[in-house]
């Protein structure tokens, strides 16, 4: 609680700040609009960012659960058959290599400019993201604790649901906490890229207006959905990962 109050302390001195810089400079709105400028927009456009932000965040929180599960059966997958990890590895990380705005034309190309384009473009960052950090957990385990369960006649799936999964929750927590913010990041872009509906789309289409305040309250609202997506999912690992989360 106390550190929930510094944060929105810290919060209202900031905007209190950026709302004196700008009148004092007297600044433009195309170059910083002042924070209350921005809130009445977003007070007015209320209804439509609503409707954009719950899109986004559906297309976040879906991407998210799917490359979060994909990352991590394919890490376990790994772990079980080294040699198929030994070519797998370096192709996945030559694909996450390029920028992945790069590959939103082809998703949109291939899967439309609907729901199932900024999915596909989640799924695909947060499950590199997650696979990384489950690799690393799975196969950070003390080697005398696997020979030990193997003496007792465990088989590998034993092993690594009693024994890998369990060591490697810290690590695939981790990277579930960071690709929220991610998914965020890549369902907004692709929306910018093509879209019916969303935060992404609202912002190009403001940009097309020359409405910076509208640009700046669909920034808002995607930084306030991020952040409490950032918090849900920081909970959920507190309650499940209680021994290493303070």
């Amino acid at each position: 609680m106390i550190a929930l109050f510094r944060g929105l302390l810290g919060g209202v001195i900031v905007l209190l700040g950026w709302e004196l810089a700008v009148r004092l400079l007297h600044l433009r709105p195309f170059v910083l609009p002042p924070p209350s400028g921005i809130l009445l927009a977003a007070f007015q456009h209320r209804v439509a960012l609503a409707v954009a932000a719950r899109t986004t965040l559906g297309e976040a929180v879906g991407g998210f659960a799917l490359g979060s599960l994909i990352g991590v059966g394919l890490a376990a997958l790994l772990v079980m058959m080294p040699p198929l990890r030994r070519i797998c590895v370096p192709l996945l990380v030559a694909v996450n290599s390029v920028p992945v705005v790069a590959y939103a034309p082809l998703a949109l190309l291939w899967f439309g400019i609907g729901m199932a384009s900024k999915l596909v473009m989640v799924t695909f960052v947060v499950g590199f993201t997650v696979f990384l950090n489950a690799l690393a957990g799975l196969e950070r385990v003390d080697p005398a604790s696997i020979g030990l369960l193997r003496s007792f006649g465990a088989s590998p799936l034993v092993v690594l649901l009693r024994l890998r999964l369990p060591s490697a929750l810290p690590a695939i927590a981790a990277g579930m906490r960071v690709s929220t913010v991610r998914s965020m990041i890549v369902a907004i872009v692709t929306e910018m890229l093509g879209a019916y509906d969303g935060l992404g789309w609202v912002i190009f289409q403001a940009v097309l207006q020359i409405d910076f305040f509208q640009v700046w309250s669909a920034i808002l609202v995607a930084s306030a959905a991020s952040l409490a997506f950032f918090a849900l999912v920081g909970a959920a690992e507190r309650r499940v990962v209680f021994w290493r989360v303070p």
